[in-house]
């Protein structure tokens, strides 16, 4: 093993691993695979991407030594930003609504992050604050729902991962769309490649803006935030499926036991989408990305 300049070189090196116990306990003839990217800190797909977000920035010149960063988000993405913060040197501002859980501000704060809490859960009022922070402090906005550096990353990482490491063994990508980013990413770099994998988006029932459903809360972290992103780009995706709570929980504790991945719920949401496409006859070997790991102990 050699010796790595930064942990982050890690976390970009994301393993592809056959779920033979989960497709054997559903009777699937043809195994499933996963790839598995939640090796960073905070646990989900959102390290790298925030890491190289602020490295795109600072390319740019938008993004200067000790210049503020501000997001609207109390999820992994705002996790993962505060920690990319702290190790560029760069203070991190999370406007969050304020009906967040004490427990899940206190996470925030300990990573870093300075809080402002709004008083709308809105999206766009949030978003509004957010704009309005950086403008104040001098800071830089990611905006990573319609920031292209989100499905950027996903062309240079992800999908050149995937199609190297599995192009020819698999027919069908099953990601959860949460901001759009990765799905975007991933789809147009593998359809330049080979545009008969099918592409397939992964949102809540609970919460089915992508394919016109009800909108409504739902327990799938990570996935369905009850808009159409601007990051989402439709025309590279074949297929929506839809996905209950109950579901996806299931299959991120089944995945744990007979194959021993610490799936998160949106994981295993992708995990019971893709056990639909195969009953459905549009797939016989798909790829499921886990944007996320739970977290036991």
């Amino acid at each position: 093993m050699p010796i790595l300049h930064s942990y982050y070189q890690d976390v970009y090196r994301c393993p592809i691993v056959r779920l033979d116990g989960y497709s054997a306990q559903h009777g699937l003839s043809t195994g499933i695979l996963a790839y598995l990217d939640f090796g960073g800190a905070t646990g989900s797909s959102k390290d790298g991407l925030a890491e190289t977000m602020l490295a795109f920035a600072t390319e740019r010149g938008t993004l200067q030594p000790g210049m503020p960063v501000v997001e609207a988000s109390s999820g992994s993405f705002g996790a993962a930003l505060a920690v990319s913060c702290a190790t560029t040197g760069h203070p991190c501002i999370l406007v969050v609504p304020s009906n967040l859980p004490i427990a899940q501000r206190k996470r925030l704060q300990d990573l870093g992050a300075h809080i402002i809490a709004c008083s709308s859960s809105g999206r766009r009022a949030m978003e509004r604050v957010a704009e309005d922070t950086a403008k104040r402090y001098g800071g830089y906005y990611t905006h990573y729902f319609s920031n292209d550096d989100n499905p950027e990353y996903h062309r240079r990482v992800t999908g050149p991962q995937i199609y190297k490491n599995a192009g020819d063994a698999i027919d069908a990508i099953v990601i959860g769309v949460g901001s759009g980013g990765t799905i975007t990413g991933v789809a147009e770099y593998i359809k330049a490649w080979n545009s008969m994998v099918r592409i397939v988006a992964v949102e809540p029932a609970e919460c089915a803006a992508i394919s016109g459903g009800f909108i409504g809360q739902h327990g799938i972290s990570g996935i369905g935030p009850g808009f159409v992103p601007e990051n989402y780009n439709p025309y590279v995706v074949d297929t929506v499926l839809t996905v209950t709570t109950a579901d996806a929980e299931r299959a991120a504790r089944e995945v744990l036991f007979f194959d021993g991945v610490p799936a998160c719920t949106s994981a295993g949401a992708t995990l019971a989408a893709a056990v639909q496409l195969l009953g459905m006859g549009k797939a016989k070997r798909p790829l499921c990305v886990f944007a996320g790991r739970h977290i036991y102990g």
